[in-house]
């Protein structure tokens, strides 16, 4: 590897492919002694548009993201990785992960799975990472 990475932003969302996508960034973050940005984004479009419903699934999904965050935390430390970034934000993942945050952060490397967890993104498979790969500042690295 001839590129040293700094600040690795890993996205995460429970699917197998996210799992394994975790696993590669912590590898890469440990060899080049770089931060980890676990980030998970809920995604507004998966969710209903009742007001009431909403804010009930939101705050369902928000509790278990960060039950699961905590645990990648406890990961990565364990894994031996010193600077760990955890980062849950609601919007459009595509953005988010693959604009906003890593110019925020000054990421330089994106890991990332090849398709998510929700049936939505089953149905359109490779749009999210696809957007990624087109639009990050930075390198993209998607684990199959």
């Amino acid at each position: 590897m001839t590129i040293s990475y700094q600040n690795i932003l890993v996205a995460v969302d429970g699917s197998k492919q996210s799992e394994k996508a975790f696993s590669e960034a912590m590898a890469i973050a440990k060899q080049n002694l770089a931060s980890l940005y676990i980030v998970s984004i809920i995604n507004e479009v998966e969710l209903t548009h009742s007001a009431y419903a909403f804010s009930k699934i939101y705050a369902e999904e928000k509790e278990a993201i960060e039950l699961e965050m905590l645990k990648k935390i406890n990961d990565a430390k364990e894994y031996g990785i010193d600077s760990i970034h955890a980062v849950v934000e609601t919007g459009d993942p595509r953005e988010l992960i693959g604009v906003d945050i890593p110019n925020k952060e000054q990421i330089d490397l994106i890991v990332m799975g090849a398709t998510g967890k929700g049936a939505i993104q089953q149905a359109l498979v490779g749009s999210t990472t696809s957007y990624i790969v087109t639009h990050a500042p930075c390198n993209v690295l998607v684990v199959k």
